[in-house]
């Protein structure tokens, strides 16, 4: 399988972007969540994307992997910075129309983008996120315990206390009936660690405003066919804010992820990956 790895002048800055399978086959981009480089769209998922077949495309946000970054506490780009980026890449690979996947923040960046440019998505998959609203049940009450005392950050230079300190954060998110794979995350965060420029910079995203998001009225007037995967057992949006979302997007179809948190575990790759590769047909 083809798979190419480059800086991208996107705009004014540069991101880095990574490419699985034939350019001749559907565009699919995929636009991960807050904080968190391309590395979690891991890669035996975009493989198995790409054998569908697919152009799979997947890119770090500014501040994470090895894309522009800038010092801890002061980004030097807003929110809707980061919702122009995914166009700019489209517009850097020479692609005009792409199905669009996005989780968590990522989704809310996708929600954004189908309503700016509507042109640009040929179909859109939206996980783990939401669109808000009232009477949607809030996160689970040991995420809101995390978030209201943190844990205090690590030495961002000391490897071993930063992985220890991710472990842990990821823990949170994951589905509590679902053992926590600790040994395999350690793993994947040591390689965003590797691959990354400056972890504390990843930080950023949680300080910027309108990093996504879409009003229900503007998603009631979404075209483009879409799917929503979503957690059972999400902790920061309950399974409720998908149902929500796919009532709000017309035509929607909601696939619940059994035994899935936030996240996008290899124990729900064998329901989501089929369903992104039906939905993305044609």
């Amino acid at each position: 399988m083809t798979r190419h790895k480059q800086l991208l002048q996107v705009g004014q800055v540069e991101l880095c972007v990574e490419t699985f399978g034939d350019r001749a086959d559907p565009a699919v981009l995929l636009i991960m969540g807050g904080g968190a480089s391309m590395d979690w769209w891991e890669d035996a998922f975009c493989e198995r994307l790409a054998a569908g077949p697919r152009f799979v495309i997947r890119y770090d946000h500014r501040d994470t992997g090895e894309s522009v970054g800038y010092e801890p506490g002061a980004p030097g780009y807003t929110g809707e910075d980061l919702v122009s980026d995914p166009v700019g890449v489209l517009d850097a690979l020479g692609i005009a129309r792409a199905h669009v996947v996005g989780l968590s923040m990522g989704g809310g960046i996708a929600q954004a983008l189908v309503v700016a440019h509507p042109d640009r998505v040929a179909t859109l998959t939206l996980m783990s996120t939401s669109a808000g609203g009232e009477n949607l049940p809030p996160m689970a009450k040991e995420l809101q315990a995390a978030f209201s005392a943190p844990a205090p950050e690590p030495d961002w230079s000391d490897r071993e206390s930063v992985l220890d300190y991710l472990v842990e954060d990821a823990r949170l998110y994951a589905a509590p009936s679902r053992t926590f794979e600790t040994e395999a995350m350690r793993a994947l965060i040591g390689r965003v660690y590797d691959r990354t420029t400056n972890m504390a910079s990843a930080m950023n995203h949680f300080l910027l405003d309108g990093a996504g998001g879409a009003t229900h009225a503007q998603l009631a007037r979404v075209s483009a066919p879409t799917l929503v995967l979503h957690g059972t057992e999400d902790p920061m949006f309950p399974y409720e804010h998908g149902q929500a979302l796919a009532q709000v997007i017309p035509g929607a179809r909601l696939v619940p992820l059994e035994r899935t948190g936030h996240e996008i575990p290899e124990a729900a790759w064998d329901v989501a990956i089929p369903e992104i590769l039906r939905h993305t047909e044609g």
